[in-house]
C-alpha cells in the first residue's frame, strides 16, 4: 500500500479511505453530458481541470464518453457512440470501462454529474476501493422532462423514479435546489458555480440596445416563451440568440410567423470566454427565460460583466446576483416582458458587477468545494 494512504473501518463497517493530509485529494468527476457544445457542466469541469493543473490543490480526473478510449493528463475518454442531433453528446457502451478506470485511479471521491451512467455500478465500485460517491444534481426531473418531445407530465414521474433509485446508492447529494422530491433525500452540500476571469465589467465595450439570450436552443430553456414575450412587447426591442440546439429551425420559423423577422438574429455557439464576455457587456440586458434551471450560470456570467439580467424567479442564480437581476413569474410571458423592460432600463453598476465577479472566482469556488469534500471523508 502507498505510504500516503491507509484503509480503516468506517462507521458502517465498510472499508474507508483515510487521506493523509500531505497529498492532494484525488477527485474523479464522471460526466455523461459533456458535449462539444454543452454548457454549465462542461464549463465547471474544464474550470476545475485548469484549477487543478495550475494550483496542485487537487489531483483531478474527469471521465467522459469519447470516440475511442484514451487516457491523458487527467482526462479519460471511454468508449461510446455519438447520439444523433444531441448537442455532441455520446452514449457510453456500458459501465465496464468506467469501473475499470476508477479501480485504476483509486480516487478518494467520485462525483456523478448525472444519474444515467450506471450509478449503482459506480457506487459499488467506489465502495470496493474505499471512495465516497456524491451525486451532483444538475437537472431536475421537470427540466429533463421538458427537454423531451411530447407531454412533460408523461416523463417526469419516470425520471423522478430513476433519480430516486440512483440517489439510494451515493454517500451525499450536491445541489442548489430542494432535492427531496426528485432524490428522496436532501442535499448535504451546495453545488457551487463560478465565473472565468474574463467575466468582469468592460468599460471599453459600448452597451447596445438589444436583448441577449445565450444557451441551448431547446424547449426546456424557455426560448419559445421568450419569442412570445417579444411579440407581445409594446417596445420592439431587438433580440439576439446565441447558441445551437434542436429548436433552431423551429425558432426561425416561429419568429417569422410572429412578425419578429426584422428584430431577431441568430449567432453560433461560442466557448471563447473573452468573446462571450464582450457579448454580455454589449447587451442592454441578458435574459434567461427557463423556469427549470437548477442554477443558471449564464445569469451569473452576464451580471459579472455588468449586464442587467432578466431571469425566472425559480432560478437560484437570480438570488446570487442580487440587485443586478430582475425576476419574473414562471409561465407568464407578460411578466417576462415586464422583467425585460425593467432590466433594459436599469443603469449599469460596474462596482457591484466587479464584486460579484470576485466573489465567484473559480479558485474560491473550488476551495470551498474541497473543504466540503474533506468534511465528507471525515
Amino acid at each position: 500500500m502507498s505510504p500516503e494512504l491507509a484503509v480503516v473501518a468506517g462507521g458502517t463497517g465498510r472499508a474507508r479511505l483515510s487521506v493523509v493530509p500531505d497529498r492532494p485529494l484525488r477527485i474523479a468527476d464522471v460526466a455523461l453530458f459533456y458535449g462539444g457544445r454543452s454548457g454549465g457542466i462542461r464549463t465547471y469541469l474544464d474550470a476545475k481541470a485548469e484549477h487543478a493543473a495550475r494550483t496542485g490543490e487537487i489531483e483531478h480526473h474527469v471521465l467522459v464518453p469519447g470516440a475511442r478510449e484514451r487516457h491523458a493528463d487527467g482526462r479519460h475518454e471511454l468508449p461510446s457512440v455519438r447520439v444523433v442531433a444531441a448537442n455532441g453528446y455520446r452514449l457510453p457502451l456500458g459501465a465496464g470501462a468506467l469501473t475499470r478506470t476508477l479501480r485504476e485511479l483509486r480516487p478518494d471521491v467520485v462525483l456523478l454529474h448525472d444519474p444515467f451512467w450506471w450509478p449503482a455500478d459506480v457506487a459499488a465500485c467506489a465502495r470496493e476501493i474505499g471512495a465516497r460517491t456524491v451525486a451532483v444534481h444538475h437537472g431536475t426531473s421537470s427540466l429533463e422532462a421538458a427537454a423531451l418531445p411530447g407531454p412533460s407530465r408523461l416523463y417526469a414521474p419516470l425520471l423522478r423514479t430513476w433519480l430516486r433509485r440512483a440517489a439510494r446508492h451515493v454517500d451525499a447529494v450536491m445541489s442548489n435546489v430542494d432535492t427531496m422530491a426528485d432524490c428522496g433525500r436532501l442535499a448535504t452540500m451546495p453545488l457551487r458555480l463560478g465565473v472565468h476571469d474574463a467575466f468582469r465589467p468592460r468599460s471599453d465595450v459600448r452597451r447596445g440596445d438589444h436583448v441577449l439570450y445565450v444557451g441551448r436552443l431547446s424547449r426546456e430553456k424557455g426560448v419559445l416563451e421568450l419569442l412570445d414575450a417579444a411579440a407581445r412587447s409594446a417596445d420592439p426591442w431587438p433580440l439576439r440568440l446565441v447558441g445551437s440546439g434542436p429548436l433552431e429551425e423551429t425558432l426561425r420559423t416561429r419568429a417569422e410567423r410572429l412578425g419578429l423577422g426584422a428584430r431577431i438574429s441568430f449567432r453560433p455557439h461560442t466557448r471563447d470566454p473573452e468573446r462571450l464576455a464582450r457579448r454580455y457587456a454589449a447587451a442592454r440586458c441578458v435574459v434567461m427565460p427557463g423556469e427549470h434551471e437548477t442554477f443558471g450560470l449564464v445569469a451569473l456570467e452576464a451580471a459579472a460583466c455588468g449586464a442587467p439580467v432578466a431571469a425566472c424567479s425559480t432560478a437560484p442564480a437570480l438570488h446570487a446576483i442580487g440587485d443586478l437581476g430582475h425576476g419574473f413569474v414562471p409561465g407568464d410571458p407578460d411578466d417576462l416582458d415586464r422583467a425585460i423592460v425593467a432590466a433594459r432600463a436599469a443603469p449599469a453598476d460596474p462596482a457591484a458587477a466587479a464584486t460579484l465577479a470576485w466573489r465567484h472566482r473559480w479558485d474560491r469556488v473550488f476551495r470551498a468545494e474541497l473543504a466540503s469534500l474533506r468534511d465528507l471523508l471525515g
